[in-house]
């Protein structure tokens, strides 16, 4: 399996709806709204094998000390082969003179994930969120 990685945003509305449906996140349901959002984010990095979109990761920033990581996702057919740990090797030398790097994990398996890549957890934090209907 050739992977290939890039931070050109090649991708189209479908291939963002294939990928945000492997892994069964509402987002798919909205690809235009979603190739919308990520052309406009600061750093967008993809994982490709041949044409198929394969995994991806975005990062919104404030330009100095802090990026969010909003996405990161990987084709479940293909997680296991390092394509999420590339993902984030490369958000990590983007942000490195940044104080933050800062993502949320939703639930155990992700939280040792994020852990085993050099990420810590600060408890205490609370996440809100308003999710509109439209």
């Amino acid at each position: 399996m050739a992977i290939t990685y890039t931070d050109a945003r090649e991708f189209t509305e479908n291939d963002l709806k294939e990928l945000f449906l492997s892994v069964g996140w509402l987002s798919a349901q909205y690809p235009a709204r979603l190739k919308k959002a990520l052309d406009h984010c600061e750093t967008v990095y993809t994982a490709w094998e041949q044409d198929k979109l394969v995994g991806l990761v975005n990062a919104i920033d404030d330009g100095e000390l802090t990026a969010y990581v909003h996405y990161l996702c990987v084709d479940p057919t293909y997680q296991g082969n390092g394509i999420g740990k590339e993902l984030l090797k490369r958000i990590k030398e983007k942000y490195q003179s940044y104080l933050y790097i800062i993502l949320i994990a939703e639930n155990e398996p992700l939280i040792a994930y994020y852990k085993q890549e050099g990420f810590s957890l600060y408890d205490g934090r609370y996440v809100f969120m308003v999710q509109n209907e439209t």
